[in-house]
Parts: C-alpha cells; sequence; structure tokens
C-alpha cells in the first residue's frame, strides 16, 4: 500500500480556500468521481471524495460516494492495518451517519495517526483517538 501513500502524500498541504473562492485542486478530487466540482464548495466535506481519488489513481477499487462510512463496505476488515490500509471513524456520535476516512499511518496506545483530506482543511497527517474508530479495511 505504498503507492496508496506516496500518492496522497503528492497532494500533502493542498487546503480549502477561505472566502468565496475555491481551491480547484480539492475540486478536482469530486470532478474525478463524476460530481461537478463547479456545483460544490471547498468547504463541502471532502475526505472520502480525497480517499476516493487517491484510490482511483492508484488503480484500486474505490467508493463513487462522499460517505465516508461507505469506505465499511469496500475491501476487506483487517485488526492488522499496514502503512495506507483505509481507516474509517465516527463523528458526532457512534450512531450518527457522519464520519471520517483517511489512510493508516501508525498507532499509539491511545491515538491511529491517518494521512487525508480535509483534516483541519487540508491534506495532512492527523492523530483520531482510537475510540472513535469503526474500522479498517485492506484494499486491494
Amino acid at each position: 500500500m505504498t503507492k496508496v501513500i506516496n500518492v496522497a502524500l503528492s497532494q500533502f498541504g493542498i487546503k480549502e480556500i477561505t472566502g468565496k473562492r475555491d481551491n480547484p485542486e480539492v475540486l478536482k478530487y469530486f470532478n474525478a468521481l463524476g460530481f461537478d466540482g463547479s456545483k460544490l464548495k471547498d468547504e463541502t466535506s471532502w475526505c472520502a471524495s480525497f480517499a476516493n481519488w487517491v484510490l482511483k489513481e492508484c488503480g484500486l477499487p474505490y467508493q463513487k460516494k462522499l460517505n465516508a462510512r461507505s469506505f465499511l463496505d469496500l475491501g476487506e476488515p483487517t485488526n492488522s492495518p499496514e502503512l495506507g490500509d483505509v481507516v474509517v471513524f465516527w463523528r458526532e456520535n457512534r450512531s450518527s451517519w457522519k464520519g471520517h476516512v483517511g489512510f493508516y499511518v501508525r498507532q499509539t496506545k491511545d491515538w491511529i495517526y491517518v494521512l487525508g483530506g480535509n483534516q483541519s482543511n487540508q491534506v495532512k497527517i492527523s492523530a483520531y483517538r482510537k475510540y472513535r474508530l469503526l474500522g479498517y479495511r485492506k484494499i486491494r
């Protein structure tokens, strides 16, 4: 899954533009999936769009949805994540439809480090509490 990390890292630092303008680099993730980026804003939740774009660029299966939790239906579940595996978290509460998706980097006792989009409005590595984990997925 090093290819996944390399493609994701090629976008490192891309971020939303504050105000009325939109970053075309963020909108390209939507466009690549068939969503009209001209009708969306870079403030639209884009973690799933970014993850899909990365997987598509790598020639791997991807979701054609903008819902982070939809990644729980992609690939195979694993309890032993490796660099580049998909990680899905819940947002607000475990039963909410909201979530976050990114690519596994590493973990500590309490934290999972993820490379993803829309993390503080940009592509970067962020730490998430383990208790928010919904699942790890291997994509082949």
